[in-house]
């Protein structure tokens, strides 16, 4: 019996020494949130800088974090291949992958202007 209140213990510290630690990084990561655009499929309707395709434009000037979080958990009701978006529950893309994503979408510039791009000069 002494065993296993020992074994419980240890088990319950070990727990709350995990859950205590601070996560590696409490500021949303851009080159982390290129990743999961990459990795949950964002880019085959976004495009790979959020350009836009099938899907909206998300970039530049992306929407703020608690939007993106309504518009991604909700997705578009009565969603379908030929129209709107999938919703993503956090068991597919967490809030943490979530914030990257936003970030990763708010750090890209946008486009340079017609005038700015050589090989549309006479």
């Amino acid at each position: 019996m002494k065993r296993l209140l020992l074994a419980t213990a240890l088990l319950c510290t070990a727990t709350c020494v995990a859950y205590a630690q601070p996560s590696k990084s409490t500021r949303p990561s851009a080159a982390n949130g290129k990743a999961v655009f990459m990795r949950v499929g964002c880019y085959t309707c976004h495009g790979t800088v959020g350009q836009g395709g099938a899907g909206a434009r998300l970039a530049p000037n992306a929407m703020p974090l608690a939007a993106m979080q309504v518009w991604v958990r909700g997705g578009t009701p009565g969603w379908s291949i030929a129209r709107g978006m999938p919703a993503f529950p956090a068991t597919v893309l967490s809030d943490n992958e979530l914030a990257d994503v936003q970030a990763y979408l708010a750090s890209l510039p946008p486009p340079p202007k017609p005038d700015d791009i050589a090989l549309l000069k006479p």
